[in-house]
């Protein structure tokens, strides 16, 4: 197959940490509040603007309260589940390997005694009917190793008396979330709005925030967790006054990513780039023989984590040693080109390829990666064909 002539103008697909705005420079950030301490009036007007923009451009509910803490989606996730679980059973979701970390953590690290794990095969969500959530409830909303998710909230129910604890790391800025079904929602900026990692963020609803101010988790919690000092909670980690030094540079770049999804119109408008990059690979799955959604179901495949399985009988023989060995051939290939960089699948996932589609990537980029996807596949199979010869 001939070598493509067009390549995307912007190769970074990325899923973490992810393409930076159309347009970014350096001089972006330029009014970083740095050298000052983040505790002074401009530092804290910095932060609480991280939130408040949030606040407005996600239209989180009021009664919600919205804190910016340490260590990325992670430390977000963490927090949660040190401080909330252990009140009443729970239920913990697995289809990718987050959801499955967080399966471990709560099993190997908090040794919570009523535990239900339920897991799915990558490609796979797992039985929504068989979710109490009565119970505690801990999911991802889009899995961004597998690239499936969940299709709607209708499953949570909506009198439920436990807390819907959501990781929603590449879905925020991606997806319209239903505030009302979600107690607990965490997500970090290096994705959907491509800014610089480090920092997460933690919503709380009204029924979380009970459940915090009343419920004593009987294990330590390291300084970085804790939310409530005294019986009363930290206020001001909700007003911008972290809870350990953040790096003001991310902070500023950050708002930058914020003022550009402003720009562009807001929520409604990054759903829509999302959406347009999912049907820019949707439309060469369609017509391309070798290639499928590693998402079974239509309406669970991720429109940030594009993940794709290579389905040529050829390719499925190999032992997946072997899988993952041709991936990285292709991806070498790209890289090279300089066409894509970053896009074999994750590590503990099966072998394949996974595009982010967040809505920083341009669909016009992502629609001219397609072709050269075609090209690395066919120049690597040829290659191996004519060594085994």
């Amino acid at each position: 197959m001939q070598k493509p002539s067009i390549k995307p103008n912007n190769p970074k697909f990325s899923s973490g940490p992810c393409a930076k705005r159309p347009g970014w420079s350096v001089e972006a950030v330029k009014d970083a509040w740095l050298g000052r301490s983040h505790r002074a009036g401009g530092g804290k007007a910095k932060l609480k603007a991280v939130i408040d923009q949030h606040v407005e451009i996600l239209g989180i509910p009021e009664g919600y309260r919205c804190a910016i803490v340490p260590a990325s989606d992670t430390g977000a996730v963490e927090m949660a589940l040190w401080n909330l679980l252990g009140a009443r059973g729970v239920d913990m979701l697995g289809w990718e390997s987050f959801g499955l970390d967080w399966c471990k953590d709560v099993t190997d690290q908090l040794k919570l005694k009523d535990v239900n794990v339920i897991k799915a095969d990558y490609g796979k969500l797992p039985d929504l009917s068989k979710v109490d959530t009565d119970r505690d409830v801990v999911f991802t909303w889009n899995g961004t190793t597998s690239g499936v998710r969940v299709p709607n909230a209708d499953w949570i129910k909506s009198d439920r008396q436990g807390l819907t604890i959501c990781d929603a790391t590449s879905a925020v800025f991606a997806y319209d979330l239903p505030w009302d079904k979600l107690d607990v929602v965490t997500w970090s900026w290096q994705k959907v709005l491509g800014s610089e990692a480090a920092h997460g963020m933690l919503v709380l609803s009204p029924r979380a925030l009970e459940r915090l101010q009343n419920f004593t988790p009987d294990r330590p919690l390291p300084k970085i967790f804790r939310l409530m000092n005294k019986g009363k909670l930290i206020d001001g980690a909700f007003q911008g006054e972290t809870l350990n030094t953040p790096s003001m540079m991310a902070a500023e770049d950050c708002l930058d990513a914020l003022a550009w999804v402003k720009s562009i119109g807001g929520l409604k408008a990054t759903i829509q780039r999302s959406n347009d990059n999912l049907k820019a690979v949707a439309n060469w799955v369609q017509k391309t023989d070798w290639v499928e959604f590693l998402a079974e179901q239509e309406e669970t495949i991720s429109t940030t984590s594009i993940c794709l399985k290579i389905t040529d009988p050829w390719f499925e023989q190999k032992s997946e040693d072997d899988r993952q060995a041709f991936v990285k051939t292709m991806v070498k290939m790209l890289e090279a080109e300089g066409a894509a960089y970053d896009i074999a699948s994750y590590r503990a996932a099966p072998a394949g390829i996974r595009i982010w589609g967040g809505a920083t990537v341009e669909p016009s980029d992502t629609e001219k990666l397609m072709p050269w996807l075609d090209w690395a596949y066919n120049a690597s199979k040829s290659q191996e064909q004519q060594k085994a010869a």
